[in-house]
């Protein structure tokens, strides 16, 4: 029995019967911590194009043949097994099928040595197959000759391979390629690393799909980040609870046993410095950046057609009673091994990491741009000692471009910042990106500032935490945390200004993307709309684009009565909305709008002519008159969105005021000059 299967669940040894700690050939006798492991990333195989994959494997299996540990190579699988494509001509998605299984199976097998595999987030994916995750789940396991999602392996003395796997698809909250581990997982790989402390000589290698937060590595902004799949657990979990997605880095800080984590899914290379990172600070200095006594390393790709910087590489891994070293394989040239860092135990809580060669960075087209927050870099914002406290000026008066880059704290302890153009949340203790607030879309062109948001005296605090003092423990102020802000994105052009509002929870990231399996069934009502509207209408399919649209819920404005429910850009009346403020800058010619913007009589008897009763607010219908005396061409739809964009507090009247902002701002800046 090996030493895991203390751990409640020992995962079940596929390929080859499981090593002992006994009975090691000649080498490893001399050293009985010495293993070697080849660790290959997201394979997406696809049954039309096979070579990469054959090829990578053999590179990997010499170097394992030739290792010189026999008994302790092992091959581990970082997952997401098959191409998320349709490869069989079956209007069906491989990844996640029988057949998929079936290939992987047979693949890992030609690897002649034990191998075992972590579930990514598409290896529940057979949603035309298998209607729950739990009989997806199930075939998935069977056929790989596993008995749980999770593993644990003794690889050689005082050594243990610990793998744990995503085990939701249809059910996520979120998106569906977020890496969920679930909770009995979470606990099962607790109890193994608990079982196994560092003060009695253990030394555990971790193995997942997605790398945790706060590990430091490299992460695309523009697909992981944006669609909240970064993490492991990324968006908390079903509960949206984010100690689910911290709570790894908090047990590899508390574990020293834990050495060291692998992880893919971003099908980046291992060229850039960041593809490893090491352990930074002692535990008792703090609880930032530490990452324990871990190194991580993220692993790239064997197939040239689902690499993202063109790198086709896998990682190796060799150990011994001294410390480790992780390598690349790179397949692109024949399976060449280059040495990446070195990692040397000094006791059984702390390690020297050092990197063996030169990082490639942003020179080559193909390398991903990055940028993450760390304390103390120069793009930090502080507050002013000498102003109210709560009001900053990140972007420093400048509007936002592709260049911008800054990050502040707000006064409840959350952390924000601007990069690439987008503003993004951080989580607080680790400033890995948790997700996109706004996009480039809305941000470009505009200043982003933070004021305070006139909080009542009483309930200032000069801490993030709920104040215990006298006068401070009423209703109003129970839930106050910190001084309260507002973020403001200000467009000086015109005068326009969006205020940024947090999520129910506190938080800002958007939770945008949802489960697959529920935008399938939207795309689908989407094409019923569209088949109705052809057939009603006796129109071809391209006359209705962008005709038939969606509505969703569940808020949209601060409104304590709810009267409309048009959404800007997504229901048809918001879109007319749009046009109508277009064709408001269309109305009259430009001397005309000079005119009107000349002096605030010239505009007050435009206003007055069309206040047929003079009790000075005009009424829908007078304004729709007007409209159509101005415009003959609009239409009734048209009208009845303009008179909308007129009437901004929704009270059923037209006043002067409303009236002077729309005429020198609704119809453009070009005729308010």
């Amino acid at each position: 029995m090996l030493a895991c299967a203390s751990a409640a669940v020992q995962g079940l040894q596929v390929g080859q019967a499981a090593p002992r700690p006994v009975a090691r050939g000649a080498a490893t006798m001399k050293d009985p911590f010495a293993f070697t492991l080849g660790v290959v990333g997201d394979l997406h195989m696809d049954p039309r194009d096979l070579d990469d994959s054959f090829e990578g494997r053999s590179h990997i299996k010499k170097i394992l043949d030739e290792a010189g540990t026999p008994g302790s190579t092992y091959v581990c699988s970082l997952g997401d097994l098959g191409e998320s494509k349709d490869c069989t001509q079956t209007q069906q998605l491989f990844a996640g099928t029988t057949p998929c299984f079936e290939l992987v199976r047979d693949f890992l097998d030609g690897f002649g040595h034990p191998y075992d595999i972590v579930g990514g987030n598409h290896d529940l994916e057979g949603i035309d197959e298998f209607a729950t995750d739990e009989e997806n789940l199930e075939a998935y396991l069977s056929i790989m000759g596993k008995e749980t999602p999770q593993y644990c392996h003794q690889v050689a003395d005082k050594t243990l391979i610990v793998g744990i796997g995503s085990t939701v698809f249809r059910g996520a909250k979120y998106t569906s390629h977020e890496v969920f581990v679930d909770k009995d997982q979470c606990a099962w790989f607790e109890k193994t690393i608990t079982d196994h402390p560092a003060e009695d000589g253990w030394r555990i290698f971790v193995f997942s799909h997605a790398p945790i937060i706060g590990s430091g590595l490299r992460v695309l902004q523009e697909c992981h980040v944006v669609n909240g799949c970064c993490w492991l657990n990324h968006s908390g979990g079903k509960n949206g609870d984010p100690r689910t997605t911290t709570k790894f880095i908090e047990l590899v800080r508390r574990h020293r046993c834990i050495k060291a984590w692998f992880s893919g899914h971003f099908h980046l290379g291992q060229d850039y410095q960041d593809s490893i990172t090491f352990p930074t600070i002692p535990r008792e200095e703090g609880p930032y950046p530490n990452r324990g006594s871990c190194v991580f390393a993220q692993t790239s790709v064997m197939r040239a057609g689902t690499s993202r910087d063109t790198r086709q590489q896998s990682r190796l891994l060799r150990g011994n009673k001294d410390g480790f070293e992780i390598c690349t394989v790179n397949h692109a040239a024949g399976g060449t091994v280059r040495l990446d860092a070195t990692i040397t135990y000094t006791d059984s809580n702390h390690e020297v990491g050092v990197y063996a060669h030169d990082h490639a960075e942003l020179d080559h087209d193909s390398f991903m741009k990055v940028y993450s927050p760390s304390e103390g870099d120069e793009c930090y914002v502080g507050y002013d000692g000498d102003g109210d406290g709560v009001s900053i000026d990140p972007t420093d008066g400048c509007q936002v471009d592709e260049e911008t880059v800054a990050w502040w704290h707000m006064s409840d302890g959350r952390v924000l910042g601007v990069y690439d153009g987008r503003l993004i949340e951080y989580e607080p203790s680790t400033l890995a990106p948790l997700g996109l607030v706004v996009g480039y879309d809305e941000l470009q062109g505009k200043k982003v500032v933070v004021v305070g948001s006139g909080v009542p005296d009483e309930c200032v605090a000069s801490t993030a935490s709920v104040s215990q003092a006298v006068g401070m423990e009423g209703a109003d102020c129970a839930e106050f945390e910190g001084e309260e802000q507002a973020v403001l994105l200000v467009d000086e052009e015109t005068g326009g200004i969006t205020v940024v509002q947090p999520n129910e929870d506190g938080s800002y990231w958007r939770k945008i993307v949802r489960n697959k399996m529920v935008r399938m069934k939207e795309k689908r009502r989407v094409q019923a709309g569209r088949a109705y509207a052809e057939a009603a209408f006796d129109g071809s399919p391209d006359a209705f684009e962008g005709r038939v649209v969606s509505s969703w819920g569940p808020y949209t404005s601060i409104v304590g009565t709810a009267v409309k429910t048009g959404v800007a850009g997504l229901t048809t009346q918001a879109e007319n909305v749009a046009k109508a403020e277009q064709r408001w800058q269309s109305l009259g010619s430009e001397e005309q709008g000079r005119a009107w913007a000349a002096t605030g009589s010239q505009l007050a008897d435009a206003f007055n002519k069309v206040d047929a009763d003079g009790n000075g607010s005009i009424s829908h219908a007078e304004l729709a008159a007007a409209i159509k005396v101005v415009d003959p061409a609009s239409t009734a739809e048209e009208v009845a969105t303009m008179v909308a964009v007129a009437d901004e507090d929704e009270d059923g009247e037209v006043t002067l005021s409303e009236f002077v902002m729309l005429m020198l701002y609704q119809r453009g800046p070009a005729l308010a000059k």
